[in-house]
């Protein structure tokens, strides 16, 4: 069966790598739906992830958990921001390569 999903992302945007090459900050998986830790994060199961974040510098997405945990917890939370961080990197198994089985074409 083929399912389709059309996902939204910047024009900047690296293109997707290969399936187990080192994540280089395309955001398709993120903007696909949220990862077990986004999905406690965005309260929700579908769409893009509300801690995924744009970093127009480099060009490219970031887990908002590791770049800017106070933010994404809110002013009421903000005092666990270090924890995230430091959960974060293992939740979302930073460094390990591409996991994202989805196919990226870009739009015409």
């Amino acid at each position: 069966m083929n399912v389709s999903q059309v996902i939204h992302i910047h024009a900047e945007a690296p293109d997707k790598p290969a399936l187990g090459a080192p994540c280089n900050g395309c955001g398709v998986c993120c903007l696909a739906e949220p990862c077990p830790l986004g999905r406690v994060i965005s309260r929700k199961r579908v769409g893009a992830c509300d801690a995924l974040r744009w970093d127009g510098a480099l060009s490219v997405y970031r887990c908002g958990a590791l770049t800017d945990a106070a933010g994404v917890l809110g002013p009421r939370w903000r005092w666990a921001a270090p924890l995230l961080r430091t959960l974060a990197h293992r939740w979302i198994a930073a460094g390990v390569g591409c996991d994202a089985t989805l196919q990226a074409e870009r739009g015409r």
